[in-house]
């Protein structure tokens, strides 16, 4: 079963387990229609131009994958047969640097490498294997599950969440992913302030500038489809320049982010630098009680939102120990006017609660190995 029919692709967008549905919604703003929820992801058909635009604009998703072949096997020799019969010149280039994974449940077919092997034993006979310098390594995941064998190019390479400019990172760093679906859950307006007082390497506060002015968040990065024979160059730079023309330049509120750390600080300024969303941020060092609107809630703006991610007690600090520091976030952001929103996120939920705010879930998620929430007021 061919992925290319009548010029448009059996694709799937990846993404963090209880992002799913911020995912559909994304992927709707962006145009896409008919997608099909999965678990981990959504399937949906698209062009070469939805496949750069996708990669390129979402925030939320992990990977675009682009489902190549899907077929019945049980034997090693079938299996060959098979990826013969795939035309790989229609996705790769000859001597393509490809890095081919594979994984096997409840199938016939059970050990992973002999699987690899075959696969790669046929786009080698194809397109041979003298490597082609300067080209990005191509991601095929080949997946055996109850004899059916489902094979995928990963167009993305880099995770997506990996924009490009974070470089440097403070204690237990948020992926960007994470934090962008953090600031969508709040309910943050983009046209009011918005404050992380404990931003650490500045994800958040980044995220959310870049959010503002409708940047593209891939804008810094490259992806595997560059290398593939999918990429076509004049369609590329349309939709890159398409989707860059349509940022705002500058933002008429700041965006503020502080933390009591002077490493984390420095490491929030290179990251917004690098980002190209320093000036639309306001950073500095200091403690919870004295940051932007919190030191002083009666002169701060009618509306805003607060999202954070405060310590978990698992990697920094531990849970009795940031019981005070729960309390007093509680205690400040109470204080705040009322058309203030509030998203933080959690691993422990009853310690989130003694902030004393009304905070209800808004997704479950994954953070470092660790079962994660958003909490929302």
């Amino acid at each position: 079963m061919s992925a290319e029919q009548g010029g448009s692709f059996e694709l799937f967008a990846s993404c963090l387990p209880g992002l799913e549905p911020l995912l559909e919604a994304e992927l709707k703003g962006l145009g896409v229609e008919d997608l099909q929820r999965e678990a981990g992801g959504l399937s949906l058909r698209g062009d070469l131009r939805l496949i750069y635009r996708i990669n390129l604009c979402s925030g939320i998703a992990s990977h675009l994958l682009l489902r190549v072949a899907k077929f019945p096997v049980r034997q090693l020799s079938q299996l060959r047969d098979k990826a013969d019969a795939i035309r790989w010149s229609r996705y790769l280039e000859a001597g393509a640097f490809t890095n081919l994974k594979a994984s096997c449940r409840r199938s016939k077919l059970y050990h992973s490498g002999a699987v690899e092997e075959r696969v790669a034993e046929s786009i080698k006979a194809q397109l041979g294997d003298e490597p082609r310098p300067g080209t990005m390594e191509i991601p095929i995941q080949v997946r055996m599950f109850e004899d059916m064998c489902s094979i995928s190019i990963d167009t993305s390479g880099e995770p997506l969440h990996r924009r490009g400019w974070r470089l440097a990172a403070a204690k237990a760093p948020l992926r960007e992913d994470l934090a962008l679906a953090l600031i969508l859950a709040s309910g943050w307006d983009r046209r009011s302030p918005l404050l992380d007082p404990m931003m650490g390497s500045g994800t958040i506060p980044i995220e959310a500038a870049g959010l503002a002015r409708g940047l593209p968040p891939g804008r810094g990065r490259g992806f595997a489809f560059e290398s593939m024979t999918i990429l076509d160059a004049d369609l590329w730079a349309e939709v890159r320049g398409s989707a860059e023309s349509k940022a705002l330049p500058d933002l008429s509120f700041e965006i503020h982010g502080s933390d009591r750390d002077a490493g984390a600080l420095r490491f929030a300024q290179e990251n917004a630098e690098r980002a190209g969303v320093a000036p639309d941020l306001k950073l500095q060092q200091t403690p919870l009680g004295k940051a932007e609107f919190l030191a002083a809630p009666e002169q701060a703006p009618i509306a805003g939102a607060v999202v954070s991610n405060p310590p978990f007690g698992r990697r920094v600090g531990g849970g009795k120990d940031l019981l005070p520091l729960y309390q007093s976030l509680g205690q400040r952001l109470s204080l705040l006017p009322e058309g203030w929103c509030c998203a933080l996120l959690a691993a422990d939920r009853r310690l989130a609660l003694r902030t004393g705010l009304e905070l209800r879930t808004a997704f479950l998620s994954t953070h470092g190995g660790m079962k994660v929430r958003a909490l929302i007021s």
